[in-house]
């Protein structure tokens, strides 16, 4: 055996469970209205894609949320003592990264997030993979911290 072959059977490989991220990958054109408006305020076009290796998901996102240009970046990785998907954002809005947490059950999908005290998101993925839908709201206590209510539906392009 070569010392090559040595070395790429040694390399770790990346946990089955984010596999589950999988329903992700693909671009995803999202339109919204934040809570009280009566017409969508809330656009945006996101991609996900592997990062080489598979052991990290790569999100690049733009939005107009409300008039407010956002852009971020965002890489996705699993905890397997929890059994939820870390993530942290780079964004145009923030000038320190911010942490998400990803827990995927199925087609239920919930996102949270503690910055400004925090908020969740609740969703659900389609069976057909082609839609994502649901709802962000700020935690007890968050409201008016930044964390706007939205509801939001994503179509695949």
């Amino acid at each position: 055996m070569s010392d090559n072959n040595a070395q790429q059977q040694q390399l770790p490989k990346p946990d089955p469970a984010l596999g589950r991220l999988g329903v992700f990958v693909g671009s995803w054109r999202i339109e919204g209205r934040t809570l009280g408006s009566k017409a969508d305020n809330v656009s945006a076009r996101t991609t996900f894609e592997w990062l080489p290796g598979g052991f990290f998901l790569k999100q690049t996102f733009e939005a107009d949320f409300a008039g407010m240009k956002i852009q971020s970046l965002e890489v996705i990785g699993y905890d397997p003592s929890s059994d939820t998907f870390p993530s942290t954002v780079y964004s145009n809005l923030a000038g320190v990264p911010i942490p998400y947490r990803y827990d995927i059950r199925g087609n239920d999908v919930t996102i949270t997030t503690d910055l400004g005290g925090g908020a969740t998101m609740k969703g659900i993925i389609s069976k057909d993979g082609a839609t994502f839908s649901g709802g962000w709201r700020p935690n007890p206590g968050a409201e008016g911290s930044g964390n706007g209510a939205y509801d939001f539906v994503g179509t695949r392009v």
